[in-house]
């Protein structure tokens, strides 16, 4: 087994089992997660972590449902990169999702690019509502929600 389907493999089990714990060790230091509802990426492994604890505890029903891999540009360096793909389905606040996580590596095969595409557009919708009230209340963006 490569560095990079040992990562997924570890990536995958975690999110599975909601341990944000085991996902530490899995990202590099400067890594960096695009969201479908964010225009500019979370950067740096600590902000990355708080996300992933918020969706750990927004999605419902999550579950993985395929794998593939291969290679592909980072954003960052546009270099072709090992690159996995994990498909998922889950449910929020009522809205199916379905969607795919692209893991990127780096040379120690740890997570350094991280991008979550989502569909339909309602499921979005409700999964950035849902994100942002996450976020706002673990402190780790500004709480807008609050008129």
């Amino acid at each position: 087994m490569t560095m990079t389907a040992e990562t997924t493999e570890r990536f995958r089990a975690a999110v599975e089992k909601g341990d944000h714990a085991a996902l530490e060790e899995l990202f590099t230091e400067d890594a960096r997660l695009f969201s479908p509802v964010k225009f500019t990426p979370f950067e740096g492994r600590p902000m990355v972590l708080g996300l992933f604890g918020v969706l750990l505890r927004t999605f419902e029903d999550f579950r993985y449902v395929g794998h593939f891999e291969g290679e592909a540009s980072t954003s960052a360096e546009g270099a072709q990169e090992p690159s996995e793909i994990l498909l998922f389905r889950a449910t929020v606040n009522g809205k199916a999702i379905h969607g795919i996580d692209l893991l990127q590596f780096d040379a120690d095969g740890r997570i350094k690019e991280f991008t979550v595409m989502v569909r339909p557009m309602s499921a979005v919708q409700a999964l950035g509502e849902a994100v942002l009230q996450g976020l706002a209340a673990d402190g780790l963006v500004p709480d807008g929600t609050a008129h």
